[in-house]
């Protein structure tokens, strides 16, 4: 399986990456949580939610494809989140990586997140995720399929699941667009913004 499978909308692509295998400098996890975005309002997919609402620019060229991208961005200025491109080529779309459960290289994920930290929160939250595989900014832009790249993906079989909204986002706040594995004591907590519109009021 490769960047054919996630050549899908975001919606499908979030699916598909779910029980995904993520490895990145001597880190291997399993894909628990995730988020879908789409893209401009006048693409498929309007999201106003989505860093590429307001067209290509700058680093977000980078979710206007080719899939199988890594799309990196630093939250709120300090912490490293990864998504994962989809669509086809020229079209925004991208799964925001949320949670991932570590599988291998548990030494190394407990250098970089400490040493007290508990296993299931090593990777849990987009910017803990990223600290444990040693994602970092320079990262933007890879192919995740390319055995020679610093973080690779391997897409596997698809896992039950369950959805709701996404976390943390004030516009298109009410959409159904989080997945994540049932039971997983990795996946976050469900958190609506602040800024968000009242639960039904939102698209």
């Amino acid at each position: 399986m490769g960047p054919r499978q996630l050549s899908v909308d975001p919606l499908t692509a979030a699916r598909r990456l779910l029980g995904a295998s993520l490895t990145g400098r001597g880190v291997s996890a399993m894909i628990v949580e995730v988020e879908a975005y789409g893209g401009p309002a006048d693409g498929p997919w309007p999201d106003a939610a989505a860093h590429s609402f307001r067209g290509r620019g700058g680093r977000n060229s980078v979710m206007f494809g080719p899939p199988g991208r890594l799309y990196t961005y630093r939250s709120h200025g300090i912490h490293v989140c990864a998504n994962v491109v989809c669509a086809t080529d020229g079209v925004a779309g991208a799964v925001l990586l949320r949670a991932a459960a570590i599988e291998a290289g548990f030494d190394a994920a407990l250098a970089r997140r400490g040493e007290s930290m508990r296993p299931a929160a090593l990777a849990r939250g987009p910017g803990n995720l990223c600290s444990a595989l040693g994602i970092t900014m320079d990262d933007n832009g890879i192919d995740l399929f390319d055995p020679s790249s610093s973080v690779q993906l391997r897409l596997g079989e698809e896992y039950p699941m369950q959805e709701g909204p996404r976390v943390g986002v004030s516009k298109a706040a009410d959409r159904p667009w989080r997945f994540w594995l049932a039971g997983r004591p990795e996946v976050s907590l469900y958190r609506r913004s602040p800024r968000a519109p009242a639960p039904g009021d939102s698209d």
